[in-house]
């Protein structure tokens, strides 16, 4: 029967007018303190609509204009950019950036045009009752959080022995890292382990006195939330104290190459939580070098193929084109608007059949996206840096999902009473 819709569907596309072009905008910075992570992110995000120009003309034969727009990690050049592009009829919005994303909600919602903030934002976005527009799959900050307990619980012997233990939180002190302090301490009531928080003022170059603090009261574990040039900062200061690496966990924003690679075999044991596997031994791969790169048609000079940042602005891609072929089945055509594209995000499903077809086999968690629920499945991979790459050491980890969903209903909740909103039926 699936199968017959499906069919009819794509029938439905071929009568339908074609799209003259499919239109996704990048919120890029390739300047200013966040560069180094920004860049390889923006690479993979492009060469990945590239590659669907080159090797397949397009979505569905429909060819993609891809425009990139200039942050600098700044929010009010972020709002800038959303203004200055959303007379193009962009498909959706990836703010990559928390500050951007908080202030693009309200403004895409009312606009009917989508923002997928992958893996950060704000969290309870996905309680899709309330945020109609918001996607935040396949996990948000208070899902990372939660992993990251339940792996330390996991490494003590059992959730149990965290009693008595500290965990200490290295954040930025912006909004990106103060989203996961709610979790961690309803974490810490539930399982009885003691938080210690400390916040680091961006861009996180000055973090001496945060890390003799570390080496004076000895954190069991130490959570890092940090972006930039803190996250290096912090694992040349966690060696000079003589920090234990392997109880050292970032967030996924703080586990690429660029935070790793200028620090060596210091960083060794670094761990981190991560949706997505690393390295290039993908079949996607060979496309991206014979399609994008051999053509000289890469956005940077193709030397992050395979990082984590760049396989994450990749799969951010995937995702994207996933939904743009989504809404062209739903609607039965190609001449998909942002509204459409917001119904094929509400009812996305990419299964592990269709990341094989991709070219992306056991690349990242399969996502089913509903109504309710725009954050995914929530769960997420431990990697590992030995000093000169990373590697997934673990399986898939769920959230406390007892702790986590209802924190995010009352938050989303309380967003639509402030703002007089009404949530929606989703039933």
């Amino acid at each position: 029967m699936q199968k017959t819709l499906k069919a009819a569907a794509l029938a439905g596309l071929l009568a339908a007018p074609a799209s003259a072009e499919l239109v996704f905008v990048g919120l890029d910075y390739r300047t200013g303190p966040f560069a180094p992570g920004g860049i390889p992110f923006a690479d993979g995000y492009a060469d990945y609509f590239t590659l669907l120009n080159e090797r397949d003309g397009g979505i569905n034969g429909v060819p993609i204009r891809f425009i990139a727009c200039e942050t600098a990690y700044n929010t009010e050049r972020g709002v800038e950019c959303y203004e200055n592009t959303k007379g193009e009829n962009p498909l959706v919005y990836q703010p990559l950036s928390t500050g951007i994303t908080y202030q693009l909600i309200p403004r895409a919602t009312e606009d009917d045009i989508p923002l997928h903030t992958m893996g950060y934002g704000r969290t309870s976005a996905s309680y899709g009752r309330v945020f109609t527009h918001v996607f935040n799959f396949p996990g948000t900050y208070w899902d990372a959080a939660s992993i990251m307990v339940n792996y330390a619980g996991e490494m003590e012997g059992g959730m149990e022995n965290l009693a008595g233990k500290t965990i200490a939180l290295v954040y930025i002190n912006i909004a990106y890292g103060r989203e996961p302090i709610p979790t961690l301490e309803a974490l810490a009531e539930k399982h009885g382990f003691n938080l210690l928080l400390l916040p680091v003022d961006a861009p996180g170059q000055e973090q001496r006195a945060t890390w003799l603090q570390i080496r004076r009261e000895r954190p069991d574990w130490t959570f890092m939330w940090g972006w930039g040039v803190m996250n290096q900062v912090a694992l040349r200061e966690a060696s000079s104290v003589r920090y234990p690496m392997d109880r050292f966990v970032g967030i996924w924003w703080a586990a690429s190459e660029q935070d790793t690679a200028p620090v060596g075999m210091d960083a060794a044991g670094y761990k981190a939580v991560t949706f997505h596997q690393v390295g290039d031994d993908f079949p996607i791969y060979d496309d991206l070098r014979e399609y994008v790169v051999g053509r000289g048609k890469a956005a940077g000079d193709g030397s992050h193929l395979g990082t984590v940042l760049y396989s994450r602005g990749m799969v951010a891609a995937m995702w994207a084109a996933e939904a743009a072929r989504n809404a062209m089945e739903i609607h039965g055509t190609t001449a998909i608007t942002p509204g459409m594209m917001r119904d094929g995000y509400q009812s996305l499903v990419v299964d592990e059949e269709r990341l094989i077809e991709l070219g992306l086999p056991n690349f990242t968690v399969p996502v089913a996206v509903t109504c309710e629920n725009h954050g995914g499945p929530g769960m997420g991979m431990i990697q590992q840096w030995d000093g000169e790459r990373w590697s997934v050491i673990s399986d898939f980890i769920g959230a406390d999902r007892e702790v986590i969903d209802p924190m995010i209903q009352a938050d989303a909740l309380a967003f639509a009473a402030e703002n007089g909103i009404t949530p929606r039926d989703c039933d």
